[in-house]
């Protein structure tokens, strides 16, 4: 997906969500980045089905952020999705203490535009490469079992 794609705020009135909360949150995002949002939701939620171990995701607010957890199965790390104080930016947080954007950028070092150690940030005209994003959500929504497996 490009970030020259154009969106309308139907959209997140067209997706579905369980929480109003989250929803009234899609429906304030701004015109120019809440199809870019939405899709990073959906990718969350596609690779979350695709990922053995993760189970169903729970949909909530962290700091006023749509965020992702794994409650059913304790099985990872909270994902978040939220704009950047940049117009038109778009990004997918994760907690910074586990070490996960470091290990993204280790095996994915130019696929992805990383922000520190919490964040992976696109820009207005990036384009998303959601193979490497969805490697590493799975890597996000798994962390816990991974952390327990070398125990």
């Amino acid at each position: 997906m490009t970030a020259g794609s154009t969106h309308s705020l139907a959209q997140a009135d067209a997706a579905t969500f369980d929480d109003a909360n989250v929803a009234a949150v899609f429906a304030d995002y701004p015109k120019a980045v809440v199809g870019r949002l939405l899709r990073l939701r959906a990718l969350v939620f596609e690779t979350a089905a695709a990922t053995e171990g993760v189970g169903k995701l729970t949909e909530t607010l962290r700091w006023g952020q749509p965020a992702y957890l794994t409650e059913a199965t304790k099985s990872g790390s909270t994902v978040r999705l939220h704009t950047t104080e940049k117009p038109g930016e778009v990004a997918v947080f994760f907690i910074c203490h586990t070490g996960l954007v470091s290990r993204f950028r280790e095996l994915f070092p130019d696929a992805l535009p990383y922000q520190g150690t919490r964040a992976i940030v696109f820009g207005a005209d990036d384009t998303i490469d959601e193979n490497a994003l969805a490697q590493c959500l799975s890597m996000a929504l798994t962390f816990k079992l991974k952390r327990h497996r070398a125990n």
